[in-house]
């Protein structure tokens, strides 16, 4: 069966995994960035601490850090007793095992939790969701989604996807989608019509190969850019 979730889940990831996820050099990182569908990752606390321009967009974000907090206590034995069913599904290197993976997820999500209130303040943390976002065109140079589109290929359906893409290449110049398999690690059902539908709304894609692997399959991600924004 591999994992399997009924629901989308807060999960969050550190800012060393999406430097590595989405291959952010220091070009990437000058860049303004747009992370859709963060929930509780801790990118925007610490690139955000280090001068970086970042707003972070997620329907999550109507609830209080006492509410999120509470969400995230709830999930996480259900996540991690879906792991430890299936880790040989993963690879198990740079993280060594069950109980490190636990940890660096609550870390990342203390983290993000101790700096919401002060994101919230700043507009850092925007209340918002797919496939409609509150921002102008172009606004952003780059918009980030981590294990959201694709990886929820069975919760949205092909329609959806396709309208949250065009709608990032409308916020932002260049998208970049991680990882592009599915929860139990087969291909997503719907990259390659959604690559041949975003070719036809005049828009070029690429599957780049990062140096990020911890979902065996899911080294992928997709870059997206739309001409009318790019330039």
């Amino acid at each position: 069966m591999g994992f399997q979730l009924t629901e989308i889940v807060p999960w969050g990831r550190s800012f060393s995994e999406y430097r590595s996820m989405f291959a952010l050099g220091q070009s990437e990182l000058s860049r303004s960035i747009l992370g859709c569908g963060d929930g509780p990752a801790s990118f925007n606390a610490d690139f955000s601490a280090q001068g970086g321009r970042i707003v972070s967009a997620d329907p999550l974000y109507a609830f209080s850090a006492e509410a999120i907090a509470e969400r995230i206590d709830a999930v996480f034995q259900t996540v991690m007793k879906q792991i430890r069913a299936n880790r040989t599904d993963y690879i198990w290197t740079h993280i060594r095992s069950e109980d490190e993976l636990g940890e660096i997820r609550m870390q990342a999500m203390r983290r993000f939790l101790e700096d919401y209130p002060a994101g919230i303040h700043e507009g850092r943390y925007v209340n918002a969701a797919l496939p409609n976002l509150p921002f102008e065109n172009g606004t952003f140079d780059l918009a980030l989604v981590s294990h959201l589109l694709f990886l929820y290929s069975k919760h949205m359906d092909f329609d959806f996807h396709l309208a949250a893409l065009i709608e990032l290449c409308r916020v932002a110049r260049e998208v970049r989608i991680f990882p592009l398999v599915e929860l139990d690690g087969t291909p997503s059902r719907h990259l390659e019509n959604i690559i041949g539908a975003l070719t036809h709304n005049g828009m070029t894609s690429r599957k780049v190969r990062t140096d990020y692997e911890f979902q065996r399959g899911g080294h992928d991600m997709l870059v997206i850019t739309n001409t009318e924004t790019a330039s």
